[in-house]
């Protein structure tokens, strides 16, 4: 059976075809368009801020993490053979210098007193009689030597005590021998530590090792106690590296000069490049320029009591920065505002006018936050900082490097 459409019927749907022909085409434009401004949303959009260069301190350094050590601890050993009469103290014990801690029999220390006194009498006697009756010269001159040995013997008997004191205050980190112990001349009785007395070894990579100096000076903050450095010096750098997956670092010794802590002015100076309220009179910012939210607001800065001192313990985490360099009252930029171009620094800088120029500089240190400036810039004059770009122009610091903060002088 055969359909008759009519030429009416056929323009209909003709007609309805290319309406849906156009809401699919019209449906795809506005589905890149839209596309389109996400992307466009997404990228980075360059915003920026105006600084006020000023003086301050600016301090680069080495950062690596390790756990604390006593480092001064001392083997307490008797100064002679016999059998040991008491150990007057147990580990933890808390001591005071000249405190006994451990004593040996004296009655075997009288006897052996009398003994040896007992072989220099026989050792002057035979010198007596071979200087009287014999004329060998080499025979005299060996019973002289026997009496000077014995002599020797018996002095450092009288000198050496059955008794171990404590050269310092300290407590007892280990006890070796128990009363009724036959012991030998030098056996160690007993381990004591100052409790005041620090170190801590980190691994410093061969990036940075030449930097370090023994007698350099650093600061230790032990994890467990926040916003809280202790002051420190390089005491010993390892002559051989320490490799680990093809890694090379050198370990490096840190010991803690002071238990009293330094504070964050002490540390880093006061802050030296901060927001100016707001732009001068007459400022033409570069293209695209955002006022940075919130500009020209301030902020009160609460810090907690710091003890006068702590009490460091034996293990515990620490985070060692080593200075490396440090720069006192200079002029300081931040890191993002400085471009460099074939081997020349530039920064924007607002002239009086109100318009901004690109001007030439020379830098010093830089910790990648700060930048010291030694050329082309004067205190209180106001730059502009890329706030929020992903990138700028031959300013990323070196990456993959091991080790802590890098610096360089350009």
């Amino acid at each position: 059976m055969k359909i008759k459409v009519s030429n009416r019927m056929k323009v209909l749907m003709k007609k309805k075809a290319s309406r849906i022909i156009l809401i699919l085409v019209l449906c795809g434009v506005a589905a890149i368009l839209v596309s389109s401004a996400l992307r466009s949303n997404s990228a980075t959009v360059p915003q920026y801020q105006v600084v006020t260069v000023q003086r301050g301190n600016l301090t680069v350094d080495i950062t690596a993490s390790g756990n604390l050590a006593l480092s001064k601890c001392e083997d307490l050993a008797f100064e002679m053979k016999g059998t040991v009469a008491e150990v007057a103290v147990a580990e933890g014990d808390s001591v005071k210098q000249g405190q006994v801690l451990a004593t040996l029999d004296t009655s075997e220390w009288d006897s052996e007193l009398i003994t040896l006194e007992s072989n220099l009498l026989q050792a002057e006697l035979a010198r007596d009689n071979a200087e009287e009756q014999t004329t060998d010269p080499k025979e005299i001159k060996l019973k002289k030597l026997q009496v000077e040995q014995a002599k020797a013997a018996l002095a450092e008997a009288r000198n050496a005590s059955p008794e171990i004191t404590a050269p310092f205050d300290g407590f007892i980190t280990k006890v070796n021998v128990l009363g009724g112990d036959e012991v030998t001349k030098g056996t160690v009785a007993v381990t004591l530590a100052d409790p005041n007395k620090f170190e801590v070894d980190i691994l410093v990579s061969e990036m940075d090792i030449y930097q370090v100096e023994v007698g350099g000076t650093a600061t230790v903050q032990a994890d467990a106690i926040s916003r809280i450095s202790l002051p420190a010096n390089v005491t010993h750098i390892a002559p051989t590296a320490t490799i680990q997956l093809g890694v090379v670092n050198y370990k490096v010794t840190v010991e803690v000069q002071s238990l009293e802590p330094i504070t964050s002015a002490q540390q880093t100076g006061q802050s030296a490049a901060s927001d100016s309220p707001s732009p001068p009179s007459g400022f033409t910012p570069p293209e695209g320029f955002t006022p940075p939210a919130g500009q020209g607001s301030t902020s009160t800065n609460r810090t907690a009591a710091i003890p006068e001192t702590i009490q460091l313990r034996e293990g515990l985490t620490v985070t060692v920065s080593i200075i490396v360099a440090q720069r006192n009252d200079v002029l300081l930029v931040p890191y993002a505002a400085i471009t460099t171009q074939g081997g020349q620094s530039y920064i924007q800088v607002i002239s009086s006018t109100g318009t901004t120029e690109k001007r030439a500089i020379k830098t010093g240190i830089t910790d990648y936050v700060k930048t010291e400036v030694t050329e082309g810039l004067s205190e209180g004059e106001q730059i502009v900082v890329p706030k929020g770009t992903t990138t700028t122009t031959s300013t990323t610091p070196q990456q993959g490097l091991p080790g802590g903060t890098f610096f360089f002088e350009r």
